[in-house]
C-alpha cells in the first residue's frame, strides 16, 4: 500500500485494534498500523496534518452514524470548537446539509458563520427551549445532550460525543480510526475545502512539550495543540 519515503498521517490511537504497534506519538518515530494511516495531503504541512485526523474521524463518523442524508439540516453543539467545527465544515461541503445552525461563545459568533453555519446561537443569550426549528440531526459536542435533544425532530438522530452517559434518546461513541475515511476525504482537503484549525501559539517545539500541556490544561486553547519533533 504504501512505498518507503511516503509522507503519510494518522490517528493510531486505535482501541479497537487487536494488539496495536504502538499507542501515542508524542516521539520522533514509531511504529503503526499500515489500516490507520493514508497519504499526506499534498498542500499539508506535517504540523498541519498532525492536527487533523482525531478532529477529522471524530466529526465524520458522527454524521455517518447518524446516517446523514444530503439536503437534511444539522444543529451542531458547540460550533467554535475543534469538533464542532469541523463538523461546520463537513456539513457544508461533504455532506450537504440545507441548514447548518450551531452554537457559540459570543466572541466566537463571527467565526462560526465564516466555517459555514447558516444560523449561529449565542448560547449566552438563547436557550435550547428558544429555538422553534426543529433539526434533523443533532450534533452535541460539548456534553449537553440532556438539554440540547429538545431541538431535534421526533425522529431525529442525536449523538453525543461528550458525555458517556447521555440522553436516552442520544448516542454515545469512541472514534474508530481508519486510514481508509482519511483517504475518502483526501480531494475535499486539497481543494481546501476542509481545513485544519489549530492554536496559533503552535507548533511547540519538542523541547517545549511541558509548555505545550501547560497552555492546553489551561483551557486556553483555541483549536488543536501541535508539538512537532521535527
Amino acid at each position: 500500500m504504501f512505498s518507503k519515503g511516503d509522507e503519510v498521517y494518522g490517528n493510531i490511537q486505535s482501541f479497537n485494534t487487536v494488539r496495536p504497534k504502538q499507542y501515542g506519538t508524542l516521539t520522533q518515530y514509531t511504529a503503526v498500523e499500515e489500516s490507520l494511516i493514508a497519504l499526506k495531503p499534498e498542500n499539508m504541512s506535517f504540523e498541519e496534518a498532525a492536527s487533523f485526523p482525531l478532529v477529522l474521524q471524530t466529526a465524520q463518523e458522527g454524521f455517518d452514524r447518524a446516517k446523514f442524508q444530503r439536503g437534511q439540516t444539522v444543529f451542531i453543539v458547540g460550533g467554535e470548537g475543534v469538533v464542532g467545527s469541523m463538523a461546520i465544515q463537513l456539513a457544508r461541503y461533504v455532506y450537504g446539509a440545507s441548514k447548518i445552525a450551531a452554537t457559540a461563545s459570543p466572541g466566537k459568533v463571527d467565526f462560526v458563520k465564516k466555517l459555514g453555519a447558516d444560523m449561529v446561537i449565542d448560547y449566552t443569550k438563547k436557550s435550547y427551549d428558544q429555538i422553534p426549528e426543529k433539526f434533523d440531526f443533532v450534533f452535541d459536542t460539548t456534553g449537553d445532550s440532556h438539554r440540547s435533544y429538545v431541538v431535534a425532530k421526533e425522529e431525529g438522530k442525536i449523538i453525543d460525543i461528550a458525555n458517556s452517559s447521555p440522553h436516552p434518546r442520544a448516542e454515545f461513541y469512541i472514534v474508530t480510526p481508519s486510514g481508509s475515511n482519511l483517504e475518502r476525504l483526501r480531494g475535499y482537503i486539497e481543494c481546501e475545502k476542509l481545513k485544519p484549525v489549530m492554536d496559533p501559539t503552535g507548533p511547540y517545539a519538542f523541547s517545549n512539550v511541558m509548555e505545550a500541556f501547560k497552555h492546553l490544561e489551561s483551557g486556553r486553547a483555541r483549536g488543536k495543540v501541535v508539538i512537532s519533533p521535527i
